[in-house]
């Protein structure tokens, strides 16, 4: 038994003294057994709280995993509701055929019997419900888990440091089940509980913020980006001459403005992406894309970008040839952000080079450049919303601060992943890789 054996053949023969106590170590086997199987049960539910699932997936475990440790045939969970003034049930599972107190049902606290458990902070336990529903006829909730067909009941109080959640019960079909049960595992899982509710609590409204965020984000954005469009279209009009000529000093502030404009439409171009992918509206369309063909129609397009710096794009020679599923127009997205990155970040007369290799079930697609390189320290916020680190544009270019962190977001919406490599004064390699399927 000291090993954690419980389950040993003892003689149990005999009415003397030796046969007695064999018989007792033999009691004491099975309830040492129960306490361990109750122990590691019980460390199962503090690893799924602490896990972060929600306190309805916490309660589902607790029904599954304790029904061999501790009895029940019931278990419900009511919360505080109303500033504490009302007592409602938010969830139970019953083996009974049919469920009588259900999700919804609240009776005020006021008064109660519940009032004075909350107060004692101590569990209670009824082990004849049928004689405490006559000595309190007026009892609904006791009314409706009888008709149930329960008889017995261990209610804990739902208390956290910061404040009182509501109840825990147990109940069983049987009479005076709890009688001689360990009263501490079931407060250590009412404890659990109070703070899986309360964890659980803070992750929904923190899921409220952040889609109300996105919300306004993409109403705002929506309604920005057309006047703005206006504005830079005719603030092309005038710089061009189209409307008239304007003097050199009012051509300069008019370049100006428009430039300004352009960088704004940019942000909030930025900023619908973000929306679109973490309010779940993102939709891919994939299709078989040539790889070899489609990098190169990328060089092909930011080379423009690289000659007005003085800098050589290539593309790698050693490119895979086959083709790839994924989202071309997202995906040139992704790949046209790291290129314009790297130029953006290195020196004239540089090369920057793209290129592709297949590297078991996955396709990785780089960026190599010769520029800054970025600190150690600075990695971490670089894939992250308006990341910025102390490595500058070598041309003074504006950048918003949001295009890895939607690389990011673009890439693992495909299933795939990104990351970086890089070493100050010698330059950087940005890469993703993308399922083959």
């Amino acid at each position: 038994m000291t090993r954690g054996h419980y389950d040993v053949a003892i003689p149990t023969d005999g009415d003397d003294e030796t046969g007695r106590l064999w018989r007792a170590l033999e009691r004491l086997g099975v309830e040492l057994k129960e306490s361990s199987g109750g122990r590691h049960a019980l460390l199962e539910v503090i690893a799924r709280v602490n896990s972060g699932l929600l306190v309805d997936e916490v309660l589902d475990h607790v029904y599954g995993s304790f029904r061999t440790v501790i009895p029940f045939d019931r278990i419900g969970f009511a919360t505080l509701e109303d500033g504490g003034r009302t007592v409602t049930s938010v969830w139970s599972r019953s083996e009974a055929p049919e469920v009588k107190l259900k999700p919804g049902q609240s009776a005020p606290l006021a008064g109660s019997s519940l009032e004075k458990l909350l107060g004692a902070g101590h569990p209670r336990i009824l082990n004849d419900l049928v004689a405490y529903l006559g000595q309190h006829p007026h009892s609904e909730t006791t009314r409706l888990i009888v008709e149930e067909g329960m008889r017995s009941s261990l209610t804990c109080p739902l208390v956290t440091k910061s404040k009182q959640i509501g109840f825990l019960f147990f109940s069983s079909m049987r009479p005076h089940t709890y009688e001689r049960v360990h009263v501490e595992t079931f407060q250590q899982i009412a404890g659990q509980v109070a703070a899986a509710f309360e964890k659980g609590q803070l992750v929904q409204e923190l899921m409220r913020l952040n889609d109300l965020k996105n919300r306004f984000l993409g109403v705002a954005s929506h309604d920005l980006r057309h006047p703005l469009t206006v504005i830079s279209g005719y603030l092309g009009l005038l710089a061009s001459g189209t409307l008239g000529a304007i003097a050199p000093a009012q051509l300069e502030v008019v370049s100006a403005v428009q430039e300004t404009a352009r960088s704004m439409v940019l942000l909030i171009e930025d900023l619908l992406d973000v929306s679109a992918i973490e309010s779940g509206e993102l939709r891919l369309e994939r299709r078989e894309v040539d790889l070899p063909a489609y990098l190169w129609a990328s060089v092909v397009t930011n080379r423009l970008l690289a000659q007005a710096k003085a800098i050589r794009l290539e593309l790698d020679g050693a490119v895979p040839t086959r083709t790839v599923y994924f989202d071309a127009k997202r995906i040139d997205q992704v790949l046209s952000n790291l290129i314009s990155n790297a130029i953006k970040f290195s020196n004239p007369g540089t090369t920057v080079r793209v290129g592709a290799r297949e590297v078991d079930s996955e396709v990785q697609v780089y960026v190599v450049d010769e520029g800054q390189g970025i600190p150690e320290a600075e990695l971490s916020v670089i894939f992250t919303d308006f990341g910025r680190t102390s490595v500058r544009p070598t041309g003074d270019e504006r950048s918003t601060g949001l295009g890895l962190a939607i690389v990011k977001r673009i890439v693992e919406a495909h299933g795939g992943r990104v990351w970086v490599d890089t070493r100050v004064g010698t330059g950087s390699t940005f890469a993703f890789a993308l399922p083959v399927r």
